[in-house]
């Protein structure tokens, strides 16, 4: 069994995510690694939160209210382009992996999100910089 443990004191993760159990399901994955955990409801918000905070890396939920998680990619990509982006979605579609990638995400996880993926693919981005 892989133990690796996570520093990311310095690190500012924004997660955005309607669903209130799915972002403690997050919270309580990414507590132990001490990232700042930003949390945006919804994709307008998670557009104003990235604005105020710059985060290190968002994790972007698909299905949202009032802006989904595509368009917010889109708006937030324009502004800072160089901010990785993970999609996350329950809607394992074939082309919704395409789609996020399209939008301008950096990867794509489907959910359930497995923690140890989740912990690999925000170390490939967070470690690189």
């Amino acid at each position: 069994m892989k133990t690796t443990s996570f520093n990311w004191n310095k690190k500012t993760i924004l997660i955005a995510e309607d669903e209130d159990s799915n972002y403690r399901y997050l919270e309580m994955v990414l507590k132990k690694t001490k990232a700042k955990l930003i949390w945006a409801k919804d994709g307008i918000e998670a557009i104003e939160l990235c604005k105020k905070h710059k985060p290190d890396i968002i994790l972007m939920d698909i299905k949202m209210p009032n802006m989904d998680g595509l368009e917010a990619t889109r708006e937030i990509k324009k502004i800072y382009p160089e901010i990785p982006l993970i999609a996350q979605t329950a809607f394992a579609m074939e082309n919704d992996e395409r789609l996020s990638l399209e939008a301008g995400c950096n990867y794509y996880l489907s959910k359930p999100i497995k923690a140890n993926d989740l912990l690999d693919a925000l170390s490939t981005f967070l470690i690189g910089e």
